[in-house]
């Protein structure tokens, strides 16, 4: 039976278990990071657009116009390409797919249990925030659209178009705001996705159930003769 990992998070001796499990590729982690720079900036041109004291510090109206909307029309081009890679389209599944187990993290998550909320690759929390943002992104494109090209609709449509255009911005910015608050309160979690790699530890304890399949699928390792002759 494999020894515990010790205080360091390295395994003991004896230990088979990786010290890091790898979570995220390359391309997945320019994916998010493209999406956030895009992300980033619709939210502060925008905030700069609606604000007026912003308005009057930046300046240069039409610059930030031209920004937020060529931001906006880009967001959904990092994903669109990432579809090459086939590790991306396998995480896209696990955030579609739902099972008992997101019930259950749910459950134990709104009644604020540390325990109890057993998880894959990603929790039930953060299929939501994903799915939801997905959604947001598509209709702030195609309200964003026919308020750039007013020709395309009547005005009625356009000013309906604004009005979901402004509140689920707003909308955005909170739920972005939690993700990136949530980000920064588990420091591993942000490594996973700067480096591609996480703490076996923190997996077993955050994610057991892709922690488990992870470990099912690591190589092997090779046992190597020792050295030297018999009498050594």
């Amino acid at each position: 039976m494999p020894r515990p990992a010790d205080r360091t998070g390295e395994p003991a001796a004896g230990d088979t278990a990786p010290a890091r499990i790898p979570r995220f590729t390359r391309a997945e982690r320019q994916v998010h990071r493209a999406t956030a720079t895009l992300l980033t900036v619709c939210i502060l041109t925008a905030a700069c657009l609606y604000l007026p004291f912003l308005a009057e510090l930046v300046g240069r109206r039409a610059l930030l116009v031209t920004l937020h909307e060529w931001s906006g029309i880009l967001l959904p081009v990092p994903l669109l390409l990432g579809l090459a890679s086939r590790a991306l389209r396998a995480d896209l599944t696990r955030l579609n797919r739902y099972g008992p187990h997101d019930r259950r993290w749910l459950h134990s998550t709104l009644r604020r249990r540390r325990t109890g909320r057993p998880s894959g690759k990603f929790n039930a929390g953060q299929k939501l925030y994903a799915a939801w943002l997905a959604g947001a992104v598509l209709v702030m494109t195609a309200t964003g659209l026919l308020m750039w090209f007013t020709h395309l609709a009547p005005v009625i449509w356009r000013t309906g178009a604004t009005f979901v255009h402004d509140w689920l911005a707003l909308a955005v910015i909170i739920a972005v705001a939690g993700h990136v608050w949530m980000a920064f309160g588990d420091p591993e979690a942000r490594r996973g996705m700067r480096t591609g790699s996480v703490d076996a530890q923190w997996a077993r304890r955050e994610h057991p159930l892709w922690a488990a399949e992870a470990r099912q699928h690591q190589p092997p390792e090779t046992n190597h003769p020792p050295t030297g002759g018999a009498g050594s």
